[in-house]
């Protein structure tokens, strides 16, 4: 096939290229030209904000695709964009939302696609959920598919889930010293993670599937754990035990109301996904850790 990927040089898109290519599709890449991008991609150089840039660099391809893919998709201006500039020129649609769009004080364990409450408080998950809706409220004719990922982990993204030690450059460095982890609440909640190949083969299997086509599907992993698992399995892996300490969840919440997407249950049903006969992924929690400590270490000695 011939592939879009708005993005191709961040932690998911760059994958995305790499197993594209891998499996013998054409892929261009729309970015703005900053950093490197996979070795055999085309690159379309634009602004994703500039509707005017964005159409004349497709124009400037002379040709058109089997499917764009958007993993960068945040806003309801970015999903206009696709709609008004990019639809011109391909057949298909898979874009990247968030778990982020539910509320997290009306989610069910585990939660599915529909929800009586989304987030409405003009953050990260309130956009995702409106740029959903402009493409809910599309044409008929667009076909497009949306994924809502909680926690990507694996190459190319630092570690880390959890307030307060998520995302963090230094956290094995910080594990393997003794420091503890703190946790918010112990780390009782669930968190149900996707190996980043797992999140990239989903979006590519589902681009020929026609049950697919204008659905919104949760995806997870495997395995959905506490947070604390997440990283006892880290130190298990490094053979250094984490140390745990516990922040308690009362009156946390209150003086940090950013953290209220994760100080929830993220679990998800993947039943959708399996009735639509996408596959599911497969990567276990521990090896998707151990592959994504195995980069990290390797960035490590080259430095």
């Amino acid at each position: 096939m011939k592939l879009l990927l708005i993005g191709g040089s961040g932690q998911l898109s760059g994958r995305l290229a790499q197993m594209a290519l891998e499996q013998g599709h054409q892929v261009w890449t729309v970015t703005r030209g900053i950093r490197p991008l996979p070795e055999g991609v085309h690159s379309l150089i634009a602004d994703r904000e500039d509707p005017a840039q964005m159409r004349a660099a497709l124009e400037g391809a002379n040709t058109g695709w089997d499917a764009m893919l958007d993993t960068v998709c945040r806003t309801p201006h970015h999903a206009q964009v696709d709609l008004e500039v990019v639809t011109p020129f391909v057949r298909r649609m898979v874009i990247v939302s968030t778990d982020s769009v539910y509320s997290p004080y009306h989610k069910n364990v585990p939660q599915d696609e529909h929800a009586d409450v989304y987030m409405a408080d003009g953050g990260y998950g309130h956009n995702k959920r409106m740029m959903e809706q402009v493409f809910e409220a599309s044409d008929p004719s667009v076909l497009w598919t949306i994924f809502r990922p909680g926690h990507i982990l694996g190459p190319g993204f630092w570690l880390g889930c959890y307030p307060e030690n998520s995302r963090q450059p230094d956290l094995l460095r910080r594990i393997r010293s003794g420091e503890p982890m703190r946790l918010v609440g112990g780390g009782e909640f669930l968190i149900h993670p996707i190996f980043v190949d797992d999140m990239a083969q989903a979006m590519l299997d589902c681009i020929s599937n026609p049950a697919a086509r204008r659905e919104i599907f949760c995806i997870g992993g495997p395995d959905a754990v506490p947070n604390h698992r997440y990283y006892e399995l880290i130190g298990q892996i490094i053979d250094c035990p984490v140390q745990i300490e516990n922040i308690p969840l009362e009156g946390y919440l209150e003086k940090h109301p950013e953290y209220s997407g994760h100080l929830c249950h993220r679990s998800y049903t993947l039943a959708k996904m399996e009735a639509a006969g996408i596959p599911l992924p497969k990567t276990t929690l521990e090896d998707a850790l151990r592959r994504h400590i195995l980069w990290l270490d390797s960035l490590e000695e080259e430095q």
